[in-house]
């Protein structure tokens, strides 16, 4: 998926999967804002044959963040999204650069989303 594609929106994070803290990968993320009406994460893997992703950010309900002690080293982590959606029920973005920094991006907008559209998240406590 070529940032190109987003026509008329605005890219507010990019990166790609990492390996030893390079980019050396066809998986790429993406985090797009349409003019002020919505919000979406999109992926995208592969080369020759790619397969994309996408979530609106008021279905994200919990994120977690992964660093392994070789992922520390090379300032890389994974950021597990789980969302309320019938697709998938979580997305993974594997090896990240500032994986805290960009979970905290993503909570913030999260938040943003369900304040603008009036979602709540209702939790069931057993």
């Amino acid at each position: 998926m070529d940032a190109s594609r987003f026509g008329g929106t605005k890219i507010l994070w990019k990166d790609r999967k990492r390996w030893c803290g390079m980019p050396l990968s066809f998986t790429r993320y993406y985090i797009v804002e349409n003019e002020g009406q919505w919000l979406k994460l999109f992926s995208s893997v592969g080369f020759l044959s790619t397969v994309d992703n996408e979530v609106n950010f008021f279905r994200i309900f919990d994120i977690s963040v992964y660093q392994s002690l070789f992922d520390k080293m090379f300032g890389v982590g994974s950021i597990t999204l789980f969302v309320n959606d019938e697709s998938s029920d979580k997305i993974i973005l594997r090896k990240i650069k500032h994986p805290h920094k960009v979970r905290n991006l993503i909570a913030s907008l999260v938040e943003k989303e369900r304040q603008k559209h009036g979602f709540r998240l209702t939790e069931f406590h057993s």
